[in-house]
């Protein structure tokens, strides 16, 4: 039987100087699922996912990745490291925070270059997945001088030129305009669809709604109060309200028509 993707076995994480965030966090992702992490501002979405990332690392417990323990000593190893940030793909908030190239299309070859690839096989990437997102007209702009939109368009294409396994997103559609929102929503659902794992965090529960199967939702403690199928979680209207996120909840499914944003998953 295969091993999860991911599996985090009573962690604990705190940040310096400050009380645990996590104190027994336990929780466990599989290939191809596509999970939403719920929870108000504050309850530690952010930092789960930069723990799944290998970006922070559990001071106590086990977090297991593809098999391996993960932990910091082992990403000390430059090829480990790099093996890993190539099957993981991380889409900040703020997309300004990964995009630090001149040109979008050094921003997205930079990926590929780190990696060792030869520069025919950069090329071909980089081209591929800019006719993939549509976006071969910005290759020659300056991602700091795009519109917010058009800079998340490259964030993800400087993720997904690295073919990564599972694409991790904080907050994906935060600050975005409609109609960007719903061709990121697309994109999401066709690569799901292909076998991509798709984790968001999000306290925008018409997005999860559209977007995933699976939710993990945190209380304002910072602990998984549930675990299952995201239909479930988002007719909870009572667990909704323990978390906080009920303000963002507008619409029963079953009790009267409604219209989305995007399309369905």
């Amino acid at each position: 039987m295969d091993k999860p993707l991911f599996k985090l076995d009573n962690i604990r994480f705190g940040y310096a100087g400050a009380p645990a965030l996590f104190d027994g966090l336990s929780l466990t992702v599989e290939h191809g699922e596509s999970v939403c992490i719920l929870g108000a501002n504050g309850s530690g979405k952010s930092t789960l996912l930069k723990i799944l990332c290998a970006l922070l690392f559990p001071e106590a417990g086990v977090f297991q990745a593809f098999g391996l323990n993960i932990s910091e000593d082992l990403l000390e190893d430059e090829l480990v490291a790099r093996e890993y940030h190539r099957k993981v793909g991380f889409i900040f908030q703020n997309s300004e925070a990964q995009l630090f190239n001149s040109q979008v299309w050094d921003e997205i070859a930079y990926g590929p270059r780190q990696l060792g690839l030869t520069e025919a096989q950069t090329v071909e990437r980089v081209n591929d997945v800019l006719k993939l997102l549509n976006i071969g007209h910005l290759a020659q702009k300056s991602p700091h001088r795009l519109s917010g939109g058009e800079k998340k368009k490259v964030a993800v294409a400087a993720a997904l030129v690295l073919n990564p396994q599972v694409l991790i997103l904080d907050e994906p559609t935060n600050g975005l305009d409609p109609k960007t929102q719903r061709w990121l929503v697309g994109l999401l659902l066709e690569l799901n669809r292909r076998g991509r794992t798709i984790i968001i965090s999000t306290h925008n529960l018409v997005l999860a709604h559209s977007l995933c199967h699976l939710a993990l939702v945190f209380d304002e403690t910072h602990r998984v109060v549930y675990d299952g199928p995201a239909a479930e979680a988002l007719n909870n209207k009572e667990l909704l309200m323990d978390v906080n996120l009920i303000d963002e909840y507008c619409h029963i499914h079953e009790e009267r028509e409604h219209i989305h944003l995007y399309v369905h998953g």
